[in-house]
């Protein structure tokens, strides 16, 4: 473009020197002129247009920053979300151990529970067999030897009435400090032989 209007300028002095000057010299003049606005309208448009450009480069790099930093924060979401889903299935594996365990010992516990009704059971049964007639020797025992026991006493300590005859004795034996045979013979010395 310079260099037209170098062309243009050296075309003037050509035409001065011309004896057409005046004419030709108003004609270069309006062309120059009209050269001259449109160069100006096209430099204001290629900067526009440049503008144009540079705000859309902006625009665009501003919208890749974005999304480049959207992208890193997914990333991480995703990272974080990976950790806690192999700490979920940590704890799920965890847990299933767990239930397995407890399913185990429930079942034991069953097993356990089914053998003490069958030993409850074998009592139950047994003790419908034995306390019949552990009354029946008790009775038969109190009336050989007329002797009433008192059962709420300590573990070592015999205590009770004999009903004899004439008189009612109290008895009180620690067998903690006495022998089985001494226990026996005073028991014994309470049973009458008269019949």
């Amino acid at each position: 473009m310079l260099q037209d209007v170098m062309d243009t300028g050296e075309s003037m002095i050509k035409i001065l020197k011309s004896s057409e000057a005046d004419d030709e010299l108003r004609k270069v003049r309006e062309k120059q002129q009209c050269f001259f606005e449109r160069h100006l309208d096209t430099k204001k448009t290629i900067t526009l247009v440049l503008n144009g450009v540079v705000q859309c480069e902006d625009e665009a790099s501003q919208k890749l920053l974005d999304m480049e930093g959207q992208k890193s924060q997914a990333e991480r979401e995703l990272d974080s979300l990976e950790q806690e889903l192999l700490q979920c299935t940590a704890r799920s594996q965890n847990m299933d151990s767990e239930l397995q365990f407890l399913q185990r010992e429930l079942e034991s516990l069953r097993d356990s529970e089914q053998e003490l009704q069958t030993l409850q059971q074998e009592v139950d049964d047994d003790t419908t067999e034995v306390i019949p007639s552990a009354i029946y020797v008790a009775q038969l025992y109190h009336k050989v030897t007329k002797i009433k026991w008192e059962y709420d006493t300590e573990p070592h300590v015999l205590r009770g009435v004999h009903y004899g005859a004439d008189l009612a004795t109290p008895i009180n034996i620690d067998t903690s400090v006495r022998s089985r045979c001494s226990v026996s013979d005073e028991l014994w010395n309470f049973v009458s032989t008269e019949w």
